[in-house]
């Protein structure tokens, strides 16, 4: 039995939230109903996965480029250290390609799905889009409003007495109000999938074809003592155990605990957990929570599904039972799906993978 991999499902319930706020909730259009689907993509559940464990971060440069002649400043690809001693490089990967320099690569272990609805009928975009407000009124000479005359590309602020000249002539008034159009929020039962690859989890590849290490940080890496071995990719250098179990337990407890934090105040959700499922079969776990379509072809309907024979481990929180009619969870389900995790992770011997 290939136990390489381990395969996680986690369902979620959304409630009237926005997973990001650059121009709104990321929808995607389900190819058979039409219908507009919310979601949050794979990278943005990595970046919450890696923020949740806790650990430092290695520091990335960002790079501005000066154009003297026409005075403008313009971004250029931010730069990693490529160095996996930092847990987020080791499991989320890097890249750094510089001219003048060969390129460095490391892909990530962890393989993450976007956020999703389990059915296009049971999760997606509310509608109608809402209008929001950033709102002073209640403090009118608090807050200072601004008014400007236009004439052409000429912009002339108005003294106080020109304004209120212009309000009572022509009936108007210019709360302390801003209005934002057309947003949207997300509501529904979501699932997100992850893999991990156990055989490059803590393995770093010391191949010079395509490697994952400048010189200097494998000096480093040997002088932390990270140990030489062989994987079914060649020869790598492994994390140290201690190094191993730290951030192994940190891992177990940030997959099922992560949280979306860049959603606004006004669109916070839980996003509670539901169900867990874990195998080393991709297969099982999809079984294990899905949808199935009922009802009519005209008028079908949709109702979520978890399958206790489909071979993977199911964790059900209480939360179920408001779901799914017929099921009952336990209060310590995502404690049991967490050590469930760590026992898997801990058990693979990353050092002898070839014997």
């Amino acid at each position: 039995m290939n136990n390489d991999f381990i395969y996680i499902r986690g369902l979620r319930k959304a409630d009237h939230t926005v997973f990001a706020v650059n121009d709104g909730q990321k929808y995607y259009t389900d190819p058979q109903f039409g219908r507009r689907q919310a979601y949050s993509s794979g990278q943005q559940v990595k970046r919450s996965v890696i923020d949740a464990l806790g650990l430092p971060f290695a520091a990335i440069t960002f790079n501005w480029e000066i154009d003297r002649k026409e005075n403008k400043a313009s971004q250029k690809e931010p730069h990693s250290p490529c160095d996996p001693s930092f847990a987020d490089q080791l499991l989320g990967g890097y890249m750094k390609a510089e001219s003048g320099s060969f390129t460095v690569k490391r892909r990530s272990p962890l393989s993450i799905s976007a956020m999703h609805p389990i059915h296009p009928l049971l999760g997606g975009i509310e509608y109608p889009n809402e209008n929001i407000t950033f709102d002073r009124t209640s403090h009118p000479e608090h807050h200072e409003v601004k008014v400007y005359w236009k004439d052409g590309t000429k912009r002339t602020e108005l003294s106080k007495e020109e304004l209120d000249e212009w309000l009572t002539t022509n009936n108007r008034s210019l709360p302390n109000r801003a209005f934002i159009q057309e947003q949207t929020r997300a509501t529904g039962l979501f699932v997100y999938d992850i893999a991990i690859d156990l055989r490059t989890l803590f393995c770093v590849s010391l191949n010079k074809l395509e490697p994952e290490l400048f010189p200097e940080i494998e000096k480093k890496l040997r002088a932390e003592n990270w140990i030489e071995s062989k994987n079914i990719f060649g020869r790598c250098l492994v994390c140290p155990k201690e190094k191993r179990e730290e951030i192994i337990d940190r891992l177990a407890h940030a997959i099922i605990n992560w949280r979306i934090t860049s959603n606004q105040a006004r669109t916070f959700s839980l996003m509670e957990t539901l169900a867990m499922a874990i195998s080393n079969n991709a297969n099982k776990v999809a079984f294990a929570i899905r949808a199935e379509l009922k009802g009519e072809y005209d008028r079908p309907t949709a109702q979520p599904v978890i399958d206790e024979n489909s071979g993977a481990e199911i964790f059900l929180t209480p939360l179920i039972s408001s779901i799914i009619p017929g099921f009952s969870g336990s209060a310590d389900a995502l404690d049991k799906a967490e050590q469930n995790i760590k026992e898997k992770l801990l058990a693979f011997d990353y050092i002898n993978q070839l014997k």
